[in-house]
C-alpha cells in the first residue's frame, strides 16, 4: 500500500500533456477483439483500469504487446468465454467484453461489474438493448449468461436514459448483428465517437443521424486498425481546477475546447481565466472567485466527473455554490471530508416536480439516504489532515483540496487514483506541487 504526503499552499505553475481518455483507452482495446487480425491503440495512459483490461484479455487467451504508450492486440487466439470472477468483480469494463465474445462463440459469461463506490451502475439496459438484438440472457449462480448462438439481427432500441458504456456495448454488438440497427437516446460523449472512429477504421459501418440517433449495418467481418485515444477530458478540467484552486497558471497541452463547452463557461462566469490556442488551453486565476449554480448532465452538459472537482474550486469562491448530481444516486461521499478539512458545504435534495425525468438514474436504485445537492459558502481556507481515498475522482478532488489546504495531509487509499490517472503525483510536481508517494 502506497500513500501521498502533500503540503499545500503552493501555485501549480508550467505546461502538463494530457493522456489518453481513461474512459476511452480500456474501452478500444475491448472493441479491437471483434479484428481477425492485431490492431495498434496509440497514447493510451499507464493507469489501472487498462491493467485490468489486459489482464482479462490474457485470461481469455488474448495477447497485448506494450511498447512505450502503445498498445497492440492479437485477439486470434481468443479461446475462453467467460470472465474471470476476481477480475470481472474489480472491473465495470466486463459487461462491455459480451459482443466480442457473443461474435466470436455466440456466447458470453461474467460477474456484475465492479468499479467506483458512487451508487449502483445497473447493466440492465445494456442487457436489454442485447435482447432486442437477439441475445437471450439469464443469470445463474451470481454470474450473467448471455447467448446468442445463430448470431445478432438488427433492430431498434431507445435508451429508456442515457447511458455511455450501454451504447458502446450496443454499438459493438449491432456492429455485427445481420441487417441494420437504430439506436435513439444514445450517448453523445466524445468517448463514444472515439470508439465509432475505431470501429469504422476496423470495417464497421456506423454514422450519427441526429441528436441520440446512431443508425448501424452490420459486417460479418473486421480487420486490424491503428488508432489513437482522444485527450483525456477529466485529466483537463482536473489540471485546469488546479491551476485555478491553488492561484496558479497553468498551460494544458492537447486540451479541446469542443470537449470543454460547458465547463470553460463555468470557468469564466466564476471569474477564472482561460485561453484557448491551437496546441491546448491556458488556464489562470488573478482575482476572487464567484460562486455558481451546477447541474451534472449527459454530454454536451456538466459531466458528473468533474462535479467534485468544482466542489473543491466553489470552497474558495466568495458567496453560496450549488451543486446538484443528476447522473448518479450517490456521488458525494467526499464531502465529509471536505468538511473535516474546514469546508462549510450542507447536503440536501432538490424539489423536482417529476423526478423520473429529472434524473438520470433510476429511481428504484435510490436511498432516503442519499443526497443529491450540496451547498458551499465560502471562501473557507482548508487545512491538512489524514484522508481516505473512496474513488478515482473523489481521489483527484481531495488531491486538490490537500494542494490548497493550510498544512500537511496524507493520502490513503491511491490505487485508485491510479486507476484513472497516470503518474499524477510526478506530474503535479512538474507544475510546483509538494507531493511525494511512499510505501
Amino acid at each position: 500500500m502506497e500513500k501521498f504526503i502533500i503540503e499545500g499552499g503552493y501555485p501549480l505553475r508550467g505546461k502538463i500533456t494530457l493522456a489518453g481518455a481513461k474512459n476511452s483507452g480500456f474501452k478500444l482495446l475491448i472493441a479491437s477483439l471483434l479484428a481477425d487480425s492485431p490492431s495498434k491503440i496509440i497514447g493510451y495512459s499507464r493507469i489501472g483500469d487498462i491493467d485490468i483490461t489486459q489482464e482479462i484479455i490474457e485470461a481469455l487467451n488474448g495477447k497485448i504487446k506494450r511498447v512505450n504508450h502503445q498498445l497492440e492486440v492479437f485477439p486470434k487466439h481468443l479461446s475462453f468465454f467467460e470472465i474471470p470472477q476476481e477480475l470481472g468483480k474489480i472491473s465495470r469494463a466486463c459487461s462491455l467484453f459480451v459482443p466480442p465474445l457473443l461474435f466470436r462463440f455466440g456466447r458470453a459469461v461474467f460477474p456484475i461489474p465492479g468499479g467506483d463506490r458512487i451508487g449502483p451502475r445497473p447493466i440492465n439496459l445494456h442487457l436489454a438493448g442485447l435482447e432486442a438484438l437477439g441475445a437471450t440472457v439469464k443469470m445463474k449462480d451470481g454470474l450473467y449468461e448471455v447467448e446468442a448462438p445463430k448470431g445478432l439481427k438488427g433492430g431498434r432500441f431507445m435508451f429508456k436514459k442515457n447511458t455511455h458504456t450501454g451504447t458502446e456495448t450496443l454499438l459493438m454488438a449491432a456492429a455485427f448483428a445481420k441487417g441494420k440497427t437504430i439506436l435513439e437516446n444514445a450517448a453523445e460523449e466524445p468517448e463514444v465517437d472515439d470508439m465509432i472512429a475505431l470501429l469504422n477504421k476496423m470495417g464497421a459501418k456506423i454514422k450519427k443521424a441526429g441528436k441520440g440517433r446512431i443508425e448501424i449495418r452490420g459486417v460479418t467481418k473486421f480487420k486490424g486498425a491503428q488508432h489513437e485515444v482522444m485527450p483525456d477530458r477529466n485529466e483537463a478540467v482536473t489540471f485546469g481546477v488546479a491551476a485555478l484552486a491553488t492561484m496558479g497558471d497553468v498551460f494544458v497541452e492537447r486540451a479541446k475546447p469542443e470537449h470543454l463547452e460547458v465547463f470553460l463557461e463555468k470557468v469564466k462566469e466564476c471569474g477564472g481565466g482561460y485561453q484557448v490556442s491551437p496546441k491546448g488551453i491556458r488556464f489562470w486565476r488573478n482575482n476572487e472567485l464567484q460562486a455558481t449554480k451546477v447541474r451534472t448532465l449527459p454530454h454536451p452538459g456538466f459531466m458528473t466527473d468533474w462535479q467534485p472537482l468544482w466542489a473543491v474550486l466553489m470552497t474558495q469562491a466568495k458567496g453560496e455554490s450549488e451543486i446538484i448530481e443528476t447522473i448518479h444516486n450517490f456521488r458525494f461521499n467526499y464531502v465529509k471530508i471536505l468538511v473535516s478539512m474546514g469546508a462549510r458545504i450542507k447536503l440536501f435534495n432538490p424539489r423536482v416536480k417529476n423526478p423520473a425525468s429529472f434524473y438520470n438514474f433510476p429511481l428504484e436504485d435510490d436511498h432516503k439516504t442519499y443526497y443529491h445537492g450540496i451547498k458551499i459558502k465560502g471562501p473557507t481556507p482548508l487545512r491538512g489532515t489524514k484522508i481516505t481515498v473512496p474513488d478515482i475522482r473523489a481521489g483527484a478532488t481531495l488531491t486538490l483540496a490537500a494542494l490548497i489546504a493550510q498544512g500537511k495531509s496524507t493520502l490513503t487509499g491511491i490505487e485508485h487514483l491510479d486507476r484513472g490517472y497516470e503518474n499524477l503525483d510526478e506530474r503535479l510536481r512538474k507544475l510546483g506541487a509538494k507531493i511525494k508517494r511512499i510505501s
